[in-house]
């Protein structure tokens, strides 16, 4: 498995000065997951590529990598293709392949909670005498 090191990322915020643990405090994640960021083991999101050029206050492409993740297209559901663990099958559209499977499933089940939540909460209401505000 190889594993895209984020070595323009590296080199600038240590030209910079900065340590994992102040670059991490400001994407707000934990020293050793952005240290897995850095070394390609986790994927670093759109919006944490924006924030960590604002913070080492550079331009993006100074320190952008291209991510190794691709979409293969697979009976019209957009299969995610990531080598890291939060991997998961997209069956929307394309837009969404930097969201990780792992969060679309938290959603989902979140969803599924507030959904029986509603329910339950109807059925409270009808059992409540009617005419009361």
């Amino acid at each position: 498995m190889s594993v895209m090191q984020k070595e323009k990322l590296r080199v600038i915020r240590k030209q910079k000065g900065y340590t994992q643990q102040q670059v991490a405090d400001f994407i707000a994640t934990d020293v050793s997951n952005y240290s897995r960021k850095e070394s390609g083991d986790v994927r670093i999101v759109k919006d944490e590529w924006d924030k960590l050029a604002r913070f080492l206050d550079v331009p993006i492409e100074d320190i952008y990598e291209e991510e190794e993740a691709t979409i293969v297209i697979n009976n019209d559901h957009p299969v995610f293709n990531d080598r890291s663990s939060s991997a998961g099958v997209i069956t929307t559209q394309n837009h969404y392949d930097n969201i990780p499977g792992a969060i679309i499933e938290n959603l989902q089940n979140y969803i599924a909670l507030l959904k029986e939540e509603n329910e339950r909460l109807k059925e409270e209401l009808k059992g409540l005498p009617k005419g009361r505000k």
